[in-house]
């Protein structure tokens, strides 16, 4: 086996661990989010799901107007946090305190609603907005992100939330993807250790002023 097949496989293997973790450590929660989104969709209503964040924003993306998917899914693809307005922009609109009360508002949701919550860190401010604004409008909230990735996070980074406030702690139901610390599961030999536990605020550029 060559040094691509090992890493291949080791590879394969970290995403199968951290999928049979899931699966068995978040069963329960799993299950109580599935009994909410099954009784949501018996009585004709929508599911709203929204991913503030550059990549979080994929989860959306992916359960919406899918071929054989669920068509009871409503996605808040809200422009601001979208990788095609502009990587810096998104991070700088994910990271803006009031903005995810905005969208919430804006998508009209209210008692009655579910709204699932998805992000890699669990930590940044049109996140949890989203979330405390959800819960003042009796919205029931289910919560995705990493409960380590959230909690080993500096409350001083950048992309916290003023109140450094955890996903974990502000929805009604959590399902842990245990993303580990870092922006990679891997490390490769000869090459950097793995990225910093979330990106820090970009350095301002002579030709761009971002």
């Amino acid at each position: 086996m060559n040094s691509n097949e090992q890493l291949s496989g080791d590879y394969l293997g970290k995403i199968t661990e951290l999928l049979g973790r899931i699966r068995l450590e978040e069963a329960e929660n799993i299950r109580v989010a599935a009994d909410i989104l099954a009784a949501q969709v018996a009585k004709d209503e929508l599911v709203h799901i929204y991913g503030p964040g550059g990549h979080s924003n994929l989860a959306s993306q992916e359960v919406f107007f899918r071929a054989g998917g669920l068509m009871h899914v409503s996605a808040i693809l809200d422009e601001g946090t979208l990788l095609s307005g502009g990587a810096l922009r998104s991070m700088a609109m994910e990271r803006t305190p009031g903005y995810g009360r905005i969208v919430i508002e804006d998508a009209g949701l209210g008692p009655g609603d579910v709204l699932i919550l998805v992000n890699a860190y669990g930590i940044n401010s049109a996140l949890i907005d989203a979330a405390l604004t959800a819960r003042e409008l009796s919205v029931t909230t289910i919560g995705f992100s990493s409960r380590e990735h959230a909690e080993e996070t500096a409350g001083d980074h950048p992309a916290r939330h003023p109140q450094k406030l955890n996903l974990h702690d502000v929805v009604d139901h959590h399902i842990d993807t245990k993303v580990p610390v870092g922006d990679a599961v891997m490390e490769v030999p000869g090459q950097r250790k793995k990225r910093p536990q979330c990106p820090p605020s970009p350095t301002p550029s002579p030709s761009t002023g971002s």
